[in-house]
């Protein structure tokens, strides 16, 4: 049977990097005692008042339909919250509710971008950043994020990259997987480079909040970027909130409308116990949340100092985020030998990085969202493995 051109623009290696995870989980439901550190999901509970919240919806009859681009108290309380952490003067015209960062970032690159245009993306990048582009019929054009910068994107490597059929340049600080943070002087440096050559700015914020060193910066809070810029952000990651498909895109209202126009036609709205549960993890202050990033930051540097010590693995120390990344070319093995022969060895399963870019893909990803004593495990059956090798 025949399918659209769609199927093979939203495949690649991205669509394939969940293989040793998924292996994982296989071998998990069969019985056997794995750790999994293969995905960017958190130990942490949603903070209480956040699920008591969405049980007091249900119980007032939440459940039918809402606002297609979000209600509009949750509109307000995210303009208010993010407003204030960007610095910008926001309203609820400027953002529009989405299920999940993973559909705004979707959403915005179909009403942005055209066939045949092209797109300026970092790379390594988050797995799914191909796929998302391939279905708007949009080019990547790939510009390296190297060592030597902490992965940090350079702004003359963008330069470099625009063309004629440029139209945007889509970011991700603090970055998946590396943790880097790009700088106030090199943001400055890409803004500039966005008004000159009138190209949109997407940015991926969503360990906006996951900050161990140095300060977040928003691009959209520097001048003449406000309306050229979309910020992509969510729940998931700052409150533990992954399944509940929280997130939403923050930019221009002329855009808001476009992609307001894709959500009716796409989704129809978010369920409203859903949308009232995240009006009071935006608009209270809770405890659990700054634990959370306290926690992240001390089984990095617990993690770090006890694969530092193994001699064939090379670590770099993220500055945010919830994942340590390890070089384990040293082993004389792959990140994908690697994954796949700690998994069969010491029922560990880690991501291998050759799915987000060929600059890491002698490196492995670990997701720092497992207990303390569970992380603390797995190094110690990972530096067996590799001092085997």
């Amino acid at each position: 049977m025949k399918f659209s051109r769609l199927t093979d623009r939203i495949g690649g290696e991205g669509a394939r990097a969940w293989a040793v995870h998924s292996e994982a989980m296989r071998r998990r439901h069969s019985g056997e005692a794995i750790i999994v550190l293969s995905v960017g999901e958190a130990d942490f509970d949603t903070p209480r008042p956040i699920v008591e919240a969405a049980k007091a919806s249900l119980d007032r009859g939440r459940t039918h339909y809402t606002e297609v681009i979000g209600d509009l108290p949750l509109r307000a309380a995210i303009a208010r919250r993010l407003g204030a952490r960007m610095g910008l003067a926001l309203g609820p015209e400027n953002v529009v509710v989405l299920p999940g960062a993973q559909c705004a970032l979707f959403s915005a690159l179909l009403c942005l971008l055209d066939e045949g245009e092209e797109i300026i993306v970092p790379e390594p990048m988050y797995v799914t950043y191909e796929a998302a582009v391939g279905a708007s019929g949009a080019t990547m054009r790939r510009v390296p994020l190297h060592h030597e910068h902490g992965f940090r994107l350079q702004a003359a490597d963008v330069a470099a990259a625009i063309g004629p059929k440029t139209r945007a340049v889509l970011i991700n600080s603090p970055h998946n997987p590396t943790g880097a943070v790009i700088r106030r002087a090199e943001m400055e440096a890409l803004a500039e480079l966005c008004r000159r050559h009138d190209l949109w700015l997407l940015s991926d914020e969503v360990y906006a909040t996951l900050v161990f060193e140095g300060d977040h910066l928003s691009p959209a809070a520097l001048p003449g970027m406000a309306e050229r810029t979309v910020t992509i952000d969510s729940l998931s990651k700052s409150h533990a909130m992954t399944g509940w498909r929280l997130g939403w895109a923050i930019g221009p209202e002329a855009l808001m409308d476009h992609l307001g126009r894709l959500a009716l036609a796409m989704l129809y709205g978010l369920p409203g116990f859903i949308q009232d549960a995240g009006i009071v993890a935006l608009e209270e202050d809770h405890e659990a949340l700054e634990k959370m990033r306290l926690a992240y930051r001390r089984r990095r540097d617990g993690l770090h100092r006890q694969l530092s010590q193994v001699p064939n693995l090379t670590v770099d120390r993220p500055e945010a985020g919830m994942f340590l990344m390890v070089d384990v070319s040293r082993t004389g093995q792959s990140a994908q030998d690697f994954a796949y022969g700690l998994l069969a060895a010491e029922r560990v399963s880690l991501l291998p990085g050759a799915a987000f870019g060929p600059q890491i893909a002698n490196y492995v990803r670990i997701n720092l969202g497992a207990p303390d004593a569970e992380l603390e495990e797995a190094g110690r059956r990972i530096a067996r493995y590799a001092g085997r090798l």
